[in-house]
């Protein structure tokens, strides 16, 4: 089987891997990072994103060989050093971002992507930004707020 080495969360990790071995397999089987949820293996609800070299990916639609020699990021990445949450993940907490929690750290991951580049976001480019992210819970409204707060905290 074929060899991969990544950085993931900071760490290098290698493991062996079926050729069609998913990247959200691979963090949660052999990583056991199961934070990178899995909800549809379609691409169609975002609950898989992770950040590869920077930039938000489905997990489900990147096979763990593509992302060979890549810093990776999941949601265990966004906690701060001493374990405690971090800006986007309490701002959520704070603001009832989540209910259920399945699409949480997706909605995280998509969030920090947006905020990477867009320090103060308004209402319809966080929608728009959500757009590949499905919640089934909340309605979105407390998550956009989750997100402005979270900018407002980062800004």
């Amino acid at each position: 089987m074929p060899s991969v080495t990544m950085t993931v969360n900071g760490k290098t990790v290698t493991g062996e891997v079926e050729a069609r071995t998913l990247l959200s397999q691979f963090l949660r089987d052999d990583l056991k990072l199961t934070g990178t949820h899995v909800g549809c293996d379609t691409s169609q609800c975002g609950a898989c994103t992770v950040h590869v070299d920077g930039v938000a990916v489905k997990g489900c639609t990147m096979l763990a060989l593509e992302a060979d020699g890549s810093e990776v990021k999941t949601i265990e990445g966004m906690a701060n050093a001493d374990g405690s949450l971090g800006v986007i993940q309490a701002a959520f907490k704070e603001h009832h971002g989540l209910q259920c929690g399945f699409c949480t750290p997706g909605m995280v991951m998509a969030a920090a992507d947006l905020l990477a580049s867009n320090a103060s976001p308004s209402e319809a480019e966080i929608r728009k930004h959500l757009e590949g992210n499905i919640c089934r819970c909340t309605g979105y409204h407390n998550i956009v707020k989750s997100i402005q707060a979270a900018a407002a905290q980062l800004g």
